[in-house]
């Protein structure tokens, strides 16, 4: 099979940007079944099913940035699977009640199908096929285990999901990164793009947050607010790491790389999306109680999604460099700190303090790193990297 390209960088195809839509939507039902349910049972709930979603999403990443999505073969195969993850994304809000089978059998299937892409792109690589075939046990089992949750009593189904996601997450830093293939802009490329898609979830959660509530004075203001936390995580990841990210892992090769690329953006940008879904869950909280107070669960993820978010970038720096840094560790533990004041005060003003934290981070980078991003900006990554 000739679908293992060369290591020459290429942009994101219009198929995986189709394809990540799903994905998205998915993560959207997310927030549904957290706005539904806002209780610690509902948390986890939606916590598992989001780390589900990003572990599938996340092993198409590395097969697109291996396989040409373009092939006729490869495009039915993932076109099959998008189908099968739209069928899952329709189950989520019911994906721990009555349609945990048909979501476990739809995630199953995507599952096979990316196991089945990778396997076929491997036959003319055999350290390539190695490296598939270390994964496929535990990307089958913990699948499995999902369509099991289905099938046995209510209480039992987390226990279930986390194990499979243990065995998702888990195998692969026990096994060997050896084999494994990353075209750096590709694949860097492929988490900016998800991750912009994602915010725009919290754009639509302020927006039909508003539309709901007519648009009095304090919805206006808490738009407005919102709208500011949901740039400032942008600003937080574009500003300085999409393109300090690209360095590194072009600054790398073989298995270093592969290895990165891993924590980097296979394990440390799922705390950055379920840092988006809980602020989006927040601002639909906000927006229809803005003159109240939040209850826990909102307050927590108010408070929780921007030192969530924060703190991943924390680990990425101590992974990379074994410092923690300053700016963004203080910023995260005040986020965390607030929480208290969060469930005192009306949401409008608990809303106002999160956005003032990440006014006071920002102001800060842009004084204290400007040389840093100036730098970093004038970075030029070569057209070929082998």
């Amino acid at each position: 099979m000739s679908n293992t390209h060369s290591e020459h960088e290429r942009r994101v195809t219009p198929l995986e940007l189709f394809f990540d839509l799903v994905f998205v939507f998915g993560f959207t039902q997310v927030t549904t079944l957290l706005s539904n349910d806002t209780t610690w049972t509902g948390l986890g709930h939606g916590l598992l099913i989001l780390a589900a979603l990003w572990w599938a999403w996340a092993g198409y990443a590395w097969l697109t940035n291996t396989v040409d999505p373009g092939v006729g073969p490869v495009t039915g195969a993932m076109l099959v699977a998008m189908g099968a993850m739209f069928i899952a994304a329709l189950a989520v809000p019911y994906a721990f009640g009555r349609h945990g089978v048909v979501f476990g059998v739809a995630f199953l299937i995507v599952q096979v199908m990316h196991i089945s892409l990778y396997a076929l792109a491997g036959r003319g690589d055999p350290d390539l096929l190695a490296a598939v075939l270390r994964i496929a046990p535990s990307s089958i089992v913990g699948a499995g285990l999902i369509v099991s949750a289905g099938f046995v009593q209510t209480g039992l189904r987390p226990a279930l999901w986390s194990a499979a996601l243990a065995v998702a997450y888990f195998a692969p830093l026990l096994g060997r990164m050896g084999g494994w293939r990353v075209n750096p802009a590709h694949f860097v490329e492929r988490h900016e793009l998800i991750l912009i898609i994602a915010l725009g979830e919290s754009f639509v959660a302020i927006g039909l947050g508003a539309s709901g509530t007519g648009l009095s004075t304090g919805v206006i203001v808490a738009a407005v607010l919102g709208l500011l936390v949901a740039t400032s995580f942008w600003l937080a990841y574009f500003d300085f790491f999409s393109i300090r990210g690209l360095q590194l892992l072009a600054d790398r090769s073989g298995v270093e790389r592969t290895a990165l690329a891993r924590d980097a953006y296979t394990y440390l940008h799922l705390p950055m999306v379920a840092g988006i879904v809980l602020f989006a869950l927040a601002m639909k909280k906000t927006l229809a109680h803005f003159g109240g107070e939040l209850d826990t669960i909102p307050a927590l993820c108010l408070c929780g999604g921007s030192a969530l978010y924060l703190f991943a970038y924390v680990a990425l720096r101590f992974r990379v460099s074994r410092t923690f840094g300053g700016g963004r560790l203080v910023a995260a533990v005040v986020f965390a700190a607030l929480l208290p004041a969060a469930l005192a005060v009306p949401a409008l003003v608990a809303l106002a303090l999160v956005a003032a934290v990440w006014v006071a981070l920002h102001a800060y980078e842009i004084v204290w790193w400007r040389e840093a991003r100036a730098q970093t900006r004038a970075l030029r990554i070569p057209a070929s990297v082998s």
